[in-house]
């Protein structure tokens, strides 16, 4: 019979709710477990997605390799609030809505439904700016107990959350790609392309490709991408780079800048999170030239800071999640603008989360790895 009230409907999703449901469960590094828990409850403004698809970061493998930056150490005080389920690059269907959420996100029983990766406080300064990115408490979806993430077959998104609306002509497997592209547009807006540039994308994992296939549409002079894997910098090509080098096979700053009258690339977008080509990037990028960074780094990285001052007077930029990109990710995703079938690499089950992490951590055999709750 077709149900035409939403409290009925409603109704009918919360009866068939299960009471628990199977999750994984961070504990320390190198410690995550399978486990069981209750399905979250739903107050005002709040809403409940059964969990269609979940990807997993470099910034996941790197928590579970046991990086300092989530786990602390005399440098850095300790992220991760354990025991919390990880998962923050997620879409899910909407199966109960808190008083208040239909009206206030536009959202239906059914949709999919996605939520920006962090969840602001709306009261610290940077959210009072509309900086809600850089937002103090930094509760980002699976790192915090606030906002235990997407590895499970329910997740909530909490009240202040920003959601969005996602059409379900999206497969649930790219759908997840939303917010690592999100996060790509973000960088490429913080290098401020211009039409005349020469433009460096230094590692083609997803969000390099991410990076490449955003930074296309801003039509520079010349799009390079760099990566240490040929097939991934074939997947490259498909995103839109005009050329590609492999760092392995040929010194990379010389054939950057026979590419640009010697001066070097204007705009170094880094998306490895190593040392090596953050090196890299200074001794290739011109004079007054822009430096994005956008990665999270395994150890520390030191560098000559008289290039980046009086040698080359660089403007250096950090970038930091994806604020007021998700509308155009989505839109991305649905016009098909970048090759997911070749970038999303492997599809798990949940259970297999330890083998994704693994596989995201060598980055030999993977680019993009997804987890498909059962």
């Amino acid at each position: 019979p077709q149900v035409n009230d939403m409290a009925e409907l409603q109704s009918q999703f919360a009866a068939d709710l299960p009471s628990s449901m199977q999750c994984v469960v961070v504990h320390g590094p190198g410690d995550y477990r399978l486990e069981s828990r209750p399905v979250p409850e739903v107050g005002e403004g709040e809403v409940l997605v059964r969990v269609l698809a979940v990807g997993i970061c470099a910034g996941d493998s790197k928590c579970f390799a046991g990086a300092p930056y989530f786990w602390g150490d005399e440098e850095n005080d300790k992220y991760v609030e354990p025991p919390v389920i990880p998962g923050h690059e997620f879409i899910g269907e909407v199966v109960k809505l808190g008083k208040g959420a239909k009206e206030k996100y536009g959202l239906e029983i059914g949709d999919h439904a996605i939520s920006e990766n962090i969840i602001p406080c709306w009261e610290c300064r940077y959210c009072k700016r509309g900086k809600y990115n850089m937002c103090i408490p930094h509760d980002i979806y699976g790192y915090h107990q606030v906002s235990q993430g997407a590895m499970a077959t329910y997740m909530k998104y909490p009240k202040g959350a920003i959601n969005h609306k996602v059409p379900r002509s999206i497969p649930a497997w790219k759908a997840a790609f939303i917010e690592p592209l999100a996060c790509s547009i973000h960088a490429v807006e913080l290098g401020r392309l211009e039409f005349e540039d020469t433009v460096v994308v230094s590692g083609c994992g997803p969000l390099g490709l991410g990076m490449v296939a955003a930074a296309k549409l801003k039509n520079p002079k010349l799009l390079i991408a760099l990566d240490l894997y040929d097939w991934k910098l074939d997947i490259a090509r498909k995103c839109g780079a005009d050329v590609v080098f492999n760092p392995m096979n040929c010194n990379v700053v010389e054939e950057v800048k026979k590419l640009s009258e010697g001066y070097g690339c204007d705009v170094y977008i880094e998306a490895t999170g190593s040392p090596v080509s953050v090196k890299q990037g200074l001794k290739m990028i011109a004079k007054q030239g822009r430096f994005v960074e956008y990665s999270v780094f395994g150890k520390e990285t030191s560098v000559n800071w008289t290039v980046i001052s009086d040698a080359k007077e660089l403007t250096i930029q950090g970038g930091h999640c994806s604020p007021y990109c998700y509308p155009k990710a989505i839109s991305m995703i649905e016009k098909d603008q970048l090759p997911l079938e070749d970038i999303i690499t492997h599809k798990l089950n949940l259970k297999e989360v330890v083998r994704g992490l693994e596989l995201v951590n060598s980055s030999k055999e993977s680019i993009k790895v997804v987890l498909l709750p059962e």
